[in-house]
């Protein structure tokens, strides 16, 4: 099973069109950040979630190519310019193929779905590689990443020969009960 960090930009959840979304206000992205990282995230916090796919739910959903997925979100805060910076880090294995395969990225402030109700991160990878869109549970116990394309490496190795995309097919859209797991070696 493969594992998921993180640095502040722009980035805009790629996996849902940008008119979809809105900023959350302080407040709101506050009480978000309480939710994902289990407290007030601090100078530093982290998130881990894991998902392994049963042969079940496979089998339910025979065009999902993952059948396995780790997450994490982790934060930062930034003593100039006083902002929480998100980041990200998503690790999968395929159903179908050998090998652990990752993408990382940063991840825009909590923002809401325009009709107010899902809030998430929107996290991207950089030069337009995709992204992802991360919301929780309502009993925050799960990740649900939405996606639309990522960019990934194979065996943790950002270059460009071992370089593709995790592009969502028919069942591999949304991939919801990523269940929240503590924070230790599982998580990368």
């Amino acid at each position: 099973m493969l594992p998921l960090p993180l640095p502040h930009s722009s980035a805009r959840p790629q996996a849902e069109e940008a008119d979809d979304i809105r900023e959350a206000r302080k407040a709101k992205a506050e009480t978000f950040n309480t939710r994902m990282y289990a407290g007030p995230p601090g100078d530093k916090a982290y998130a881990c979630f894991v998902r392994r796919y049963d042969a079940a739910h496979l089998a339910r959903h025979p065009r999902q190519k993952v059948a396995s997925m780790k997450l994490l979100v982790s934060a930062e805060y930034d003593k100039q310019d006083k902002q929480l910076h998100n980041s990200f880090r998503l690790g999968f294995r395929y159903r179908n193929r050998a090998g652990d395969f990752d993408s990382s990225g940063s991840c825009s402030h909590a923002v809401f779905t325009k009709d107010g109700n899902e809030v998430r991160l929107g996290c991207g990878v950089d030069c337009e590689s995709g992204g992802i869109g991360v919301a929780l549970s309502k009993d925050d116990k799960s990740a649900i990443v939405r996606l639309a394309r990522v960019r990934v490496w194979q065996n943790n190795k950002p270059d460009d020969d071992a370089e593709e995309s995790l592009v969502a097919g028919a069942d591999d859209k949304i991939f919801g009960s990523t269940a929240r797991i503590r924070v230790n070696a599982l998580c990368w």
